[in-house]
C-alpha cells in the first residue's frame, strides 16, 4: 500500500497561466524547466485548503532544509501568493497564484484522461486540474516551500492570455479581384 503524500495536491479547476507545459524554458539563465502559474479563484476553498495543508506538511518535511528546527512560516518564502497584491492583471483578480515548475515534462491530458498532443489546445488561459508537490529549499540564503509540477487535465478552453490574437482576430477576408487594386 502506497503511503499517503501529505505534500500533493490535485487541484480543482484552475486557469493556467505563463504555461510552458510543452517545452522546457530558462527563467534568468538558469536550468531549463517546464513552468506553469495556477491561477486559483479565492472562492475555490477547498482546493486553497489543500494547499496550505500540503505546504504546513512540506515545513515539517523539510525541517533538515531549516537546521532541524522547524522554522517560523512568516519567515519563509511560501508559494501561494495573492493576485490581488502581487499582479495588476485582471485575470489574477479575486484569485491566489502558485507558480509551478519541473525538470521533468509533465503529463498533459484531456477530461478522459487521454493524452493531448496537439500543443494549441494547451496554452495560458486553458481551464485545469493540475498535480503539484510542495517541498522545502534552503538555498543562497533563501529558505521556504516550492512547488513542483505535476501533471495537467485540461477540463475546459479559456480566453487565450497574454495579448496573443488569432489570425482570424488579425485579418479580415480578403477577395481575390481587390489583391492588386
Amino acid at each position: 500500500m502506497n503511503p499517503i503524500n501529505k505534500t500533493k495536491v490535485v487541484t480543482g479547476t484552475v486557469r493556467l497561466s505563463y504555461a510552458n507545459v510543452w517545452e522546457p524554458k530558462s527563467i534568468n539563465g538558469g536550468k531549463e524547466k517546464y513552468s506553469v502559474s495556477l491561477i486559483i479563484a479565492k472562492s475555490d476553498t477547498k482546493t486553497l485548503e489543500a494547499i496550505n495543508t500540503a505546504i504546513d506538511a512540506a515545513i515539517t518535511e523539510g525541517i533538515s532544509k531549516f537546521g532541524g528546527k522547524k522554522p517560523n512560516k512568516a519567515s519563509l518564502k511560501l508559494p501561494l501568493r495573492d493576485g490581488d497584491v502581487e499582479r495588476d492583471d485582471d485575470a489574477y483578480k479575486d484569485s491566489y497564484f502558485v507558480n509551478a515548475n519541473s525538470i521533468t515534462a509533465p503529463q498533459i491530458v484531456d477530461k478522459h484522461v487521454q493524452p493531448i498532443l496537439d500543443r494549441s489546445e494547451v496554452y495560458s488561459g486553458v481551464y485545469a486540474r493540475v498535480s503539484v508537490t510542495f517541498y522545502a529549499f534552503n538555498s543562497n540564503g533563501n529558505r521556504g516551500i516550492a512547488c513542483g509540477l505535476g501533471n495537467i487535465q485540461k477540463l475546459s478552453d479559456g480566453e487565450p492570455l497574454g495579448g496573443k490574437t488569432t489570425a482570424a482576430d488579425d485579418f479580415t477576408t480578403l477577395d481575390d479581384d481587390d489583391f492588386l487594386s
